[in-house]
């Protein structure tokens, strides 16, 4: 609980900054609220794309502030969950025998750079990256593992004792970059839209790895719709308005 108040808490510091660096400049400035899905990527899923699966709803919320031209400073959190389960596929055959299971909250702050990739468009597409920080509550679950069937996979079975005797990491640094997209619904409101590849240096997201793939990382992203809304001149240029 100390470590999700202090990361709150500096998500809170994040926004009071960037709203006292506004009220000093004329730039924009932009609230966020973005309903989302989590995704998780990793070991216990055979799909490139991530477990659809077992995506788990989410909210994403930011305050960003323009530090030069078509670029933002943008402050986010990120609060949902992450699940993956072996049993969700049937292909190949031995996934639903090894059945392992694992679940976890998610709150992350990130600092990311937000660039516009295109001037005086109604449409304004945009790409970010950055850095942050996760933190996790990780539950596993082996308790279906079917040692009958790996019984002459010895890899499997001294992994999974690996695995089990391995602690779980309570929180990640994140290398989030995506794409995104808005649309002004009036002077101030638009509808956003986007999509957050966080990248890791760990593969214990999911709490397992010698039983699975220790070289491959484990992954999550977002896909987030909502609402956002700006403050400050060049509020109305979205709409197409004439500058002077």
């Amino acid at each position: 609980m100390k470590a999700i108040r202090k990361t709150i808490g500096l998500f809170v510091i994040g926004c009071c900054l960037l709203t006292e660096l506004n009220a000093q400049t004329s730039s924009k400035l932009e609230w966020g609220i973005l309903p989302s899905l989590f995704i998780y990527q990793g070991d216990l899923t055979p799909s490139q794309i991530g477990s659809y699966r077992t995506m788990k709803p989410g909210l994403t919320v930011f305050v960003s502030k323009e530090i030069f031209y078509r670029i933002s400073l943008r402050t986010n959190l990120a609060m949902g969950a992450l699940k993956g389960d072996d049993a969700k596929y049937s292909h190949p055959d031995w996934r639903p025998e090894r059945a392992l299971v694992f679940r976890t909250p998610v709150i992350e702050i990130s600092e990311l750079a937000v660039v516009n990739l295109l001037e005086n468009h109604k449409f304004q597409p945009y790409a970010f990256g950055g850095i942050g920080l996760s933190l996790l509550k990780i539950s596993r679950d082996w308790s279906r593992f079917n040692v009958q069937f790996f019984s002459n996979d010895i890899k499997a079975l001294t992994g999974l004792t690996e695995d089990i005797q391995r602690s779980v990491p309570k929180r990640i640094i994140v290398l989030p970059v995506g794409l995104g997209g808005k649309y002004p619904l009036s002077g101030k409101i638009s509808l956003a839209a986007e999509t957050s590849y966080r990248m890791t240096f760990t593969d214990y997201l999911d709490g397992f790895s010698e039983v699975a793939n220790p070289k491959k990382k484990d992954y999550y992203f977002t896909h987030s719709i909502g609402i956002i809304y700006q403050f400050g001149m060049g509020a109305r240029d979205k709409l197409g308005c004439p500058k002077f």
